[in-house]
């Protein structure tokens, strides 16, 4: 990671960046094994949506959006953690079993990838999620023909517990 970037959690202002940086990751390559909506969903999607999430990404208890963000304003890299709460259904329509936090949103742009921005974006990830009251599990997915993806979550310190649907789900192994 270059280290005049910065990792911080987005500000609810900055909702036009945060859709602008949404739509760049949905036109990656490797979008449609990593994202569950696509380009033009989310290019469709109006303002008040930007804003809203954007708003609860930066103020919630229960979510936080992390940014790399550079001396520029530019952002290279996001990712954002959210906290299921035991009973509730997750996107998949299982039980949540515990609190646990849940890793979503990765992107990097592809001159930032193979440095340090992505393991430092995680970190700050994991962190937060972790410092959430309760929670002792972070996970996330990661389609099984993103092998790279699947590779750094486990450099992170990440394994496999199941496979859903063509996904690997991975939990974080503290003290890794």
């Amino acid at each position: 990671m270059n280290a005049d970037y910065v990792i911080r959690p987005v500000r609810a202002e900055e909702w036009a960046t945060a859709k602008e940086f949404r739509l760049a990751a949905l036109r990656d390559p490797v979008a449609p094994i990593a994202f569950l909506e696509t380009y033009e969903e989310a290019q469709a999607r109006p303002e008040e949506f930007w804003r809203a999430r954007t708003a609860r990404a930066a103020a919630e208890a229960g979510a936080c959006q992390f940014v790399a963000e550079g001396p520029a304003g530019d952002w290279a890299g996001t990712m954002t953690v959210l906290v299921e709460e035991a009973g509730e259904k997750d996107f998949l329509g299982e039980r949540v079993e515990q609190r646990q936090a849940h890793v979503v949103g990765v992107f990097v742009r592809p001159e930032h990838r193979g440095g340090t921005l992505a393991p430092a974006l995680l970190r700050a990830a994991v962190e937060w999620g972790l410092s959430r009251e309760g929670v002792r599990q972070v996970r996330l997915f990661v389609h099984r023909d993103n092998a790279r993806a699947e590779a750094f979550y486990r450099r992170a310190g990440f394994a496999r517990t199941r496979e859903v649907g063509g996904e690997y789900e991975m939990e974080y192994l503290a003290g890794s």
